[in-house]
């Protein structure tokens, strides 16, 4: 699974990151690797891995981010009248043949985990 978000500490990002923790056992116990990919550096990754003790790895996509790009997860946003590019919040589930198996863009970051638990019925 692979779930982009804007940034680490961030308070939407920090409760995305903390509800897939939560859920961790219930992905390690079906065997899914969870991989968060942003714009932060190594450095940024593992002070916010370490502050919240999360135990799946932090992907850093750098500018001009074409990985996010690659899964149209980067792009134009607006935020109080101001355009910019960013990364979105969208989540990927991604099966064992490595084919996309869902799609989440309506990502709701403090329950993200629990909905993907619940979906794939792994509980």
């Amino acid at each position: 699974m692979i779930y982009f978000y804007p940034k680490d500490q961030t308070p939407g990002c920090t409760k995305e990151a903390c509800n897939f923790r939560d859920c961790w056992e219930v992905f390690e116990s079906h065997q899914i690797k969870v991989l968060g990919i942003s714009k932060d550096g190594a450095a940024s990754h593992l002070k916010f891995i370490h502050k919240y003790e999360l135990p799946f790895t932090l992907l850093t996509d750098a500018e001009p981010c074409p990985v996010a790009t690659a899964y149209e997860s980067y792009g134009l946003k607006k935020f109080m009248g101001r355009e910019y590019m960013g990364m979105m919040r969208h989540t990927f589930v991604i099966d064992t043949e490595g084919q996309i198996e869902v799609i989440y863009l309506k990502v709701k970051a403090d329950n993200m985990a629990n909905q993907i638990i619940k979906d794939l019925d792994l509980d």
